[in-house]
């Protein structure tokens, strides 16, 4: 019984998110839920995606105040071509003031691609369902077996 009243409150959380937020909180509040069932494998997928060793995400993981925080401290750095380390010092001056925030004080522009796709939440956690808006639409045209080959 407590496990169907959490799914519900957690499904209410999410939903209620995309409703009101969209975009990069409705992403990020997923990794969270992803992260809270399985967090030693939300930690190998970040690890993976990003090319970092395992200590060093459980490193940023135990710093943050929540998980999606570590995926965005890595995606950022990537984006920003800045080391998590840098990215941390930048996340410890701004927290409370939003990512788009520090993603200027990192050097990503406002107007740039990774900027706007930071916004929409235009982004993805590797080996894991999707999260991002239009997760799991193809953009490919595929024939698949039916007529008109």
């Amino acid at each position: 019984m407590k496990k169907i009243v959490l799914v519900f409150v957690v499904l209410l959380l999410v939903c209620g998110s995309a409703i009101a937020g969209g975009g990069l909180t409705v992403f990020l509040d997923n990794l969270n839920v992803q992260a809270q069932a399985d967090l030693p494998g939300f930690s190998a997928r970040i690890s993976a995606q990003f090319g970092v060793p395992l200590p060093q995400v459980q490193t940023v993981l135990g710093t943050v105040a929540v998980p999606a925080d570590a995926f965005m401290v890595f995606q950022l750095g990537q984006m920003a071509n800045r080391t998590p380390d840098a990215v941390l010092a930048t996340y410890r001056a701004n927290r409370g003031r939003g990512w788009g925030v520090i993603a200027k004080n990192l050097g990503i522009k406002p107007g740039s691609a990774e900027f706007h796709a930071l916004k929409r939440g235009d982004l993805v956690l590797a080996g894991g369902p999707n999260v991002g808006p239009g997760a799991g639409k193809s953009k490919g045209k595929s024939k698949g077996k039916g007529r008109n080959k």
